[in-house]
């Protein structure tokens, strides 16, 4: 899947060229007109990184990325600055907030791209556990934010006929509808009377299944295909 981006500029024009160039590059690029409507859109699906202006009118580009950084689900998530302010003292200030990178216009749309990839390519991905491996505990508190937060806004997901049948015994069809309540292996394993390795495992063969990576693309994928209640 081709990496997805969050642009957030309040300038039409150069909106769009970014965004045509970014699409060229091999990216699907969202786009938000201000920070508002950029953080509505990150609720509905998060990207793989946000680029964003900094002067923005109502909420600014610091005030946004303050925002997202005291979210558990956007903590880590890379971010790119792209702002006619060039100052040293701006610059300091946008690293000092949590911003990635930091391009002062104008620039040149390749060095964009590079830097994207560049960020992209850092970003730890995650994975299914191999049996005896230990959970990321952060990386699984944020999962589980992300799916809690989904769930509040659950009438806005699309659902659409699963495009294969995918079978699940009943035990895995236990496992996923308690996924999708946002509880953690050891809760899961308490309700179902099970062992927490026994849960990995369950989890793991739902990935698997549904060509998934993490809790929240599986409960993301869940909700659309009609899988749980």
């Amino acid at each position: 899947m081709s990496p997805r981006l969050l642009l957030v500029d309040d300038e039409p024009g150069l909106r769009e060229a970014v965004k045509d160039y970014l699409e060229e590059s091999g990216f699907v690029v969202q786009v938000a007109s201000n920070a508002r409507e950029g953080w509505d859109l990150l609720q509905q699906n998060t990207p793989d990184l946000v680029i964003s202006d900094i002067m923005m009118p109502q909420v600014d580009g610091y005030q946004f990325l303050k925002q997202m950084r005291e979210d558990p689900r956007f903590k880590r998530l890379p971010v790119v600055f792209l702002t006619a302010k060039g100052m040293t003292t701006d610059r300091i200030q946008g690293y000092n907030s949590g911003v990635d990178a930091y391009i002062p216009k104008p620039f040149d749309p390749d060095e964009l791209v590079a830097i994207v990839e560049n960020l992209l390519d850092r970003r730890p991905v995650s994975q299914p556990l191999a049996e005896g491996e230990a959970p990321d505990i952060a990386e699984l508190a944020n999962q589980i934010a992300q799916i809690k937060a989904m769930l509040t806004q659950r009438s806005a997901i699309n659902t659409t006929p699963a495009p294969i049948k995918i079978d699940l015994t009943p035990r895995e069809q236990s496992v996923l509808n308690l996924v999708t309540e946002g509880l953690m292996n050891k809760e899961i394993a308490r309700r179902l009377q099970t062992s927490v390795r026994n849960v990995e495992k369950y989890v793991s063969r739902l990935f698997s299944k549904t060509g998934t990576n993490s809790r929240t693309e599986l409960v993301r994928f869940a909700l659309e295909h009609g899988l749980i209640e």
